[in-house]
């Protein structure tokens, strides 16, 4: 007779490519003891493990899943499993799981793990430990490992260099929406190898509208299979709970379609603009002739960091389409301002707002010097003019809030290019209240800590609403006024140069 082992192993090369039949096999449904009540995962569970099973048959390449859902579903339990059948189909598998926050990973993901992998059958063939699950069999590829890594922005190459060729590589995300787009661009390092088996599974609740989680169900929805799973459906959740949420917020409320139905909101809970209204003004084309009276203004977002770049946008009343954006990483501010002079020479550009902060103040002062005529220096920690409907306080913090609340609402109507930077800037930026319950708007600091890069093109964009500037006149603001010099390289160009006919 077989040994036990020796039982468990021929039965363990049959379910390598075969994870729903693993799970059924492999812990004790309906026996007595935790998994009494139990018979089985949930159809939305076995819906996903079978299609990772018909990946793998096929051969053609990664598998990718990706699961939206609502809470209490069940999919921690999911990635446990996964987990296991991984690793005790293919004791050679190197595998990384992540999750949003080092907590939830250790609290939530790491202790579902420990919980199945006591009621496995196949416990022996692995050791569990605080941050890895490592198998405990010889092979000849070496002991594979599946590492809890906890992800940071700034660390991106942690998950660089996850290499298996020949055997398996396992990815898993859990609660992936709030996972930065860097640790996803890191991680498609890992699909290239050949003849390597490749699972990347990405679980969580759609409480974003951009990002790489939410890409997966939309422009690369090809690369993966998506399931999108309603609370309502799943035997495990507490019905009471939904429907007292779906009396508190509305069925289709961003609040329950995030947290029950399983679907992408309208808008981040913090999100300052919606995708909806970007993507709109992207496939809205100008009327030039009906804005052919309106004044054409520029703005420049003046680069701080080395990774950062300076930005020039124009735009003539509803269109900013018809300008291709400058982008340029590396300039001085010598050059920097050469190239907006020039620009704004060759457009013909009425104003010029520049992001006077930091090295932009010499940006402004430049131009000024070259004789630039109506330059004007924004602050975007300065103070905002708007204020709430009954002239108590400001509805904005500061003046950087402002003319991204300009531009908010400037958007029902503007035309946009199609640019996917672009897109990422305006969708990326949160918000929040003040002491004073005025709107502030999230730092690039704290952009670039989510993983995001920082909103250069939208800053941009957003500075050629500094001021309400008609074509019958200038509406300028106290201490705005027209900067006058002596230095004045181009005085032998007079206003046709600058402005030309029409501008």
């Amino acid at each position: 007779m077989k040994d036990p082992l020796t039982e468990q192993a021929e039965v363990l090369a049959s379910l390598r490519h075969d994870p729903l039949g693993f799970v059924e096999w492999a812990f004790p449904w309906g026996d007595p003891g935790p998994l009494a009540a139990c018979a089985g995962p949930e159809p939305w569970q076995r819906d996903v493990l079978e299609e990772i099973g018909r990946g793998l048959a096929d051969g053609k390449g990664p598998v990718r899943v990706a699961v939206a859902s609502g809470h209490g579903v069940g999919k921690s339990a999911l990635v446990a499993w996964l987990i296991l059948w991984a690793a005790v189909t293919d004791p050679a598998t190197r595998g990384v799981v992540t999750a949003n926050t080092e907590t939830q990973l250790r609290t939530k993901t790491w202790a579902e793990l420990a919980k199945w992998h006591r009621l496995a059958v196949t416990s022996k063939w692995n050791e569990l430990g605080a941050t890895a699950l490592v198998s405990t069999l010889p092979v000849e590829e070496g002991a594979g490992r599946i590492d809890m890594v906890p992800w940071a922005a700034h660390n991106a190459e942690a998950f660089a260099g996850l290499h298996n060729k020949g055997s398996r590589v396992l990815l898993v995300f859990d609660e992936a929406s709030a996972i930065a787009d860097p640790i996803w661009e890191t991680a498609e390092g890992a699909l290239t190898d050949a003849d390597t088996e490749i699972v990347w599974l990405a679980f969580g609740n759609p409480t974003r509208t951009v990002g790489r989680f939410h890409d997966c169900f939309g422009r690369f929805r090809d690369r993966w299979t998506t399931r999108q799973v309603d609370s309502r459906t799943v035997s495990l959740t507490d019905k009471r709970q939904i429907a007292q949420w779906i009396a508190d917020y509305g069925e289709d409320s961003d609040f329950v379609r995030a947290r029950v139905t399983g679907r992408f909101p309208r808008a981040g809970s913090m999100q300052f603009i919606e995708s909806e209204s970007v993507i709109a003004a992207m496939n809205r084309l100008p009327d030039r002739a009906a804005e052919r009276g309106q004044p054409l203004v520029m703005g420049v977002d003046v680069a701080r960091f080395g990774s950062d770049r300076s930005v020039i946008v124009l735009r003539r009343g509803r269109d900013a389409r018809s300008w291709p954006i400058a982008r340029y990483q590396g300039l001085d501010t010598m050059s920097l301002a050469a190239k907006v002079a020039e620009r704004a020479a060759a457009e013909g550009v009425r104003a010029v707002f520049v992001d006077e902060g930091g090295y932009g103040a010499g940006v402004v002062d430049r131009l000024r010097q070259l004789g630039v005529p109506f330059v004007f220096g924004i602050n975007f920690g300065g103070k905002p003019e708007t204020w709430d409907e009954t002239g108590a306080k400001p509805l904005y913090a500061n003046k950087r809030a402002e003319i991204w609340g300009n531009m908010k609402t400037w958007l029902a109507q503007g035309c946009l290019p199609d640019d996917p930077e672009l897109l990422a800037d305006l969708t990326g930026l949160q918000y929040g209240y003040d002491a004073r319950s005025a709107i502030q708007l999230e730092k690039k600091e704290d952009m670039k800590k989510r993983g995001l890069a920082s909103p250069d093109i939208g800053d941009a964009l957003a500075l050629t609403f500094a001021l309400p500037i008609t074509a019958a006149a200038w509406d300028l603001s106290r201490g705005q006024d027209f900067y006058d010099t002596d230095y004045d390289l181009f005085e032998e160009f007079d206003d046709n140069y600058w402005y030309g006919n029409g501008n």
